[in-house]
């Protein structure tokens, strides 16, 4: 394939294994005027790897502000400009918001190159459910800020994906059994695609047991999945609580609990009644 100038490509690189990036993936990095990368010494090996001698540039979260007109300028005057992180899909969690916003605000064409993301292919291996999930990155970093972030979604019924970082695992998996609960099924991803890949799947208070009894369990990247929150029968989700309590502000009750019920897919009649003994109460 030919690269077009003036193009902005999003290239998803290896999360591990080399061998984990796309034909395309290598002709953009060979074609295009301009790699900027998240950190220009875990890319080079990489374009060693693939005989790849384009120019390199930083681009991470303390400089980009400074790099972005540079950048626009060179896509503005008809250079392509390939856009990689450190491993995965750029900006999933990763820098390089600021340039992709700014070139949507200027018009300039961008164009996705996908491959390998580290949250997908915990997903999919996982054995947790995958036709809703919510991705939440990083946890914060302190012990009662995620506290805080796990119990906002204690009654989410999505299967959450974080990522973690080796010296916050432990503590990271304590806060979410103090919050999800030790019986809650949860799969920690270690290290994917690498030589010492492991998917443990386990309830929580099993996996902090597991990473206190192996020190090797504890070393590495990690993709934490939980299971979202099981519906109690009979139990309306506080989303479709809010929805008719916004809608009952201007509609008449049966009309509120009827759209509310298309909007959130509850039962109709059970929202109905929850209206009724509120008025009740």
């Amino acid at each position: 394939m030919t690269v077009d100038k003036g193009v902005l490509y999003i290239v998803a690189t290896p999360i591990g294994n080399l061998g984990d990036i796309s034909a395309r993936g290598i002709d953009v990095l060979r074609q295009v005027d301009l790699i900027a990368a998240e950190d220009t010494r875990h890319t080079k090996p990489l374009l060693r790897h693939l005989n790849v001698s384009t120019p390199l540039q930083a681009l991470h979260e303390h400089n980009e502000k400074a790099q972005l007109e540079g950048l626009i300028d060179r896509l503005v005057s008809g250079q392509a400009i390939a856009l990689v992180s450190d491993a995965g899909t750029p900006l999933i969690s990763d820098p390089g918001f600021p340039l992709v916003r700014e070139c949507h605000r200027r018009r300039i064409r961008i164009s996705p190159v996908p491959g390998a993301c580290a949250a997908i292919a915990a997903l999919s291996a996982s054995g947790l459910a995958t036709d809703r999930f919510r991705f939440e990155g990083f946890p914060p970093r302190t012990s009662s800020a995620r506290q805080l972030l796990f119990r906002n979604l204690l009654v989410e019924s999505a299967t959450l994906v974080f990522y973690e970082a080796s010296h916050r695992i432990r503590e990271s998996l304590a806060d979410m059994t103090v919050v999800f609960g030790v019986d809650r099924r949860a799969v920690l991803a270690r290290e994917l695609t690498k030589l010492h890949e492991t998917i443990l799947s386990a309830e929580l208070g099993e996996l902090d047991a597991l990473l206190e009894r192996d020190p090797n369990q504890r070393k590495g990247e990690f993709v934490i999945l939980v299971a979202g929150a099981l519906k109690k029968a009979g139990v309306v989700s506080p989303e479709a609580v809010r929805v008719l309590d916004i809608l009952r502000e201007s509609l008449p009750l049966k009309q509120a609990a009827s759209l509310a019920a298309r909007i959130s897919g509850e039962k109709k009649n059970q929202l109905y009644q929850l209206a009724l003994k509120q008025d009740q109460g």
